[in-house]
Formats: C-alpha cells, sequence, structure tokens
C-alpha cells in the first residue's frame, strides 16, 4: 500500500512539471515568432529595404505587409516624408565681405533611390550627404554677389543656390522641394559702412531736391519778370501810336470834380475839347 501511494505521488509530480515545461516552450515560441516574424508592415509616408545578412537584395517595398525569411532577412525602413534642415554657413562675397547666412532646405528621399541611397550611404546622410551640399552651395551662390546685393537682390540668390542643391542632390537620390534664406549678418565694420552710405545717399537727395526747389523758383521768378518786360512793352508801344492813352486812363481815375485853385492857375489836367465843351452849346 505505501508503495501505491508513492507512485501516485511521483506521477502527480512529473504531471506537474511537464506542464510547466510545456508552458515555458509555448512561451518561447510566440517571443521567437516575435522577434523573428516572417510578416510585418510598412507605414504610409516610408519605404522598406530588405536586408540579407546585412546585404541590400532586390527592390525597395512599398507601404503595406511584407514577407521575409526569419533570422536571415530583416528589412530597413526609411521615412520618405518631406523633411527640413536648418544651418548657418560662412561665405565670403565678391568683394570679399564676411557675411553668415542661415539657410532652412525643405527635402525628401526619392522612394525609387531608397534601396540605392541605403546601400551607398546609410542612413546618416544628412550630416554625409545633405550638410556639406548645403556648406558648398552657400559659399558657391554668395561668391557670385557683392555684399550690397546678396541684400538687393535676394531672391536671385536664393534661386542660384537652389539651383546648385537640387543639382548636387539629386544624384544621390534627394528630391529638394524648397530652400530660403532665412538671415544675413554682416561684419559690423560693414553695417557701419552700409549706414553711412545710406545717410549720405539721403543727404545727397535732400540736396538735390532743395536745388531742383530753387531752380524752379527762379525760373517762376524769370517768367514773371519776362512777363512784366513783355507787358510794359505792350504799353510802351501802345502809348507811342496813341498819345491819347494818357488822357484816357487819367479820365478813367477822375472823380468828376475839378481842383480847386487860385490866381489863375491851370489845372491839372487839360480836358478834350468834346468834354470840357459840352455838344450844342457854342463858344460865347
Amino acid at each position: 500500500m505505501p508503495e501505491v501511494f508513492d507512485s501516485v505521488q511521483f506521477a502527480r509530480r512529473n504531471f506537474g512539471s511537464n506542464k510547466i515545461v510545456r508552458l515555458i516552450l509555448v512561451v518561447v515560441i510566440v517571443l521567437l515568432l516575435l522577434v523573428f516574424s516572417p510578416i510585418g508592415t510598412i507605414r504610409a509616408g516610408e519605404r522598406g529595404v530588405r536586408l540579407r545578412f546585412d546585404a541590400v537584395v532586390g527592390s525597395t517595398i512599398e507601404p503595406g505587409l511584407y514577407f521575409l525569411i526569419p533570422v536571415i532577412e530583416r528589412v530597413q525602413t526609411v521615412d520618405v516624408k518631406t523633411q527640413k534642415e536648418e544651418m548657418e554657413a560662412a561665405a565670403a562675397s565678391k568683394d570679399l565681405q564676411t557675411v553668415t547666412i542661415k539657410v532652412a532646405l525643405n527635402y525628401n528621399i526619392d522612394p525609387a533611390q531608397v534601396a540605392r541611397l541605403y546601400q551607398e550611404v546609410g542612413t546618416d546622410y544628412k550630416s554625409r550627404i545633405i550638410d556639406p551640399a548645403m556648406q558648398e552651395g552657400v559659399k558657391a551662390s554668395t561668391a557670385k554677389f557683392t555684399a550690397e546685393e546678396l541684400i538687393t537682390k535676394r531672391e536671385a540668390v536664393r534661386e542660384d543656390t537652389k539651383a546648385q542643391l537640387k543639382a548636387r542632390l539629386q544624384v544621390s537620390g534627394i528630391i529638394v522641394t524648397e530652400f530660403n534664406i532665412t538671415n544675413f549678418n554682416f561684419s559690423k565694420v560693414f553695417n557701419d559702412a552700409i549706414e553711412a552710405k545710406v545717410t549720405a545717399e539721403q543727404q545727397a537727395l535732400a540736396a538735390k531736391n532743395k536745388l531742383e526747389q530753387i531752380k524752379f523758383e527762379a525760373e517762376q521768378r524769370i517768367a514773371e519778370a519776362k512777363g512784366k518786360a513783355e507787358a510794359m512793352t505792350v504799353e510802351s508801344n501802345a502809348l507811342r501810336s496813341n498819345p491819347m492813352i494818357l488822357e484816357l486812363r487819367a479820365l478813367e481815375k477822375w472823380n468828376g470834380i475839378l481842383p480847386q485853385v487860385t490866381g489863375g492857375a491851370t489845372p491839372f489836367i487839360s480836358l478834350p475839347a468834346s468834354i470840357a465843351q459840352p455838344a450844342g452849346r457854342g463858344a460865347r
């Protein structure tokens, strides 16, 4: 009887331990499936690169489900959405002025070139390709313009730099969507020179305006004097051709009252016979 009891206890212990072993095996299998799953997904805005023992194989994986060989293969995802990169670049202008330019670049990876870019560069394409290209593009464009033109022709500088970046990055499968110059910083000496130049131009403009005003006023005075001279000439010619004009003007100013004189003095004006002696009355 004790032997039977011992056998039952032994069977129970073995059954319990087998159950634990099976549970452990299930957990291990589940973990292996999670870690080495042959199925995966690529999200929108991404592309996948299939790697077999870290070597790129096949074409770029599009968004959606994909299958791979567990343990042997894995997938590297690459973001192909629009990204932004900002930086400052020190450069020299055409007239050898030092300028610091702050720029911003919008770009995205060409989805069709993801596998090639990863194979040639890896995931560190910003520091290895984009940043050096921005530095060189900004310096090359800045050298074409004087420091003053960098300000007055800012749009031309931006377009020239953008064109250079497009040409440099397109070779590596990077598409430039937009490029902007956010700020220019010049040396204090240059800023002082620009301020002095602007002040001088403003003073010159003010002097020019004053000179134009003086010239206009002089022309007005000349025109006025010319008008008076012409009027006097006309009047002089009229007097020479008709001496009676003076008497007519005197009559126009006369109030009709003869001056009171004594001692036989002659009046100040000699009246014409037609006025001094009314019509119809004869001399006495």
